[in-house]
């Protein structure tokens, strides 16, 4: 890998990666503070999400849903930033159109 491989990545190109592994999830970065990954759910998919050990922030590219926290639901679409600290209960719902999200975990040191 070269040095600009470390540090650019494209969003189109990454959700083809997910895309061909046949998978929602694919993890793109690894560092010691931070992990970021492509998080892609089919439209009527249910999120299986379970609780986290690291605060993440949600980033959605595209796509149609609500987005619940501990309870509490708001609609998420292009743009959203959504912020889950570290242990809540959290997970997409009612997703109306296919959704893709830049997922991006904090890490301890």
């Amino acid at each position: 890998m070269n040095r600009q491989e470390e540090f650019h990545f494209v969003f189109s190109k990454l959700n083809e990666q997910r895309q061909s592994a046949s998978k929602s999830w694919l993890q793109f970065l690894d560092k010691s503070t931070l992990r970021c990954g492509v998080y892609h759910l089919a439209a009527g998919a249910k999120d299986p999400q379970q609780p986290h050990a690291e605060d993440e922030v949600y980033y959605v590219v595209s796509g149609k849903s609500h987005f619940e926290v501990n309870g509490s639901a708001i609609e998420a679409g292009p743009g959203s930033i959504l912020f889950v600290a570290a242990g809540d209960e959290h997970r997409f719902m009612d997703i109306e159109e296919d959704l893709s999200v830049l997922v991006f975990f904090a890490k301890d040191n």
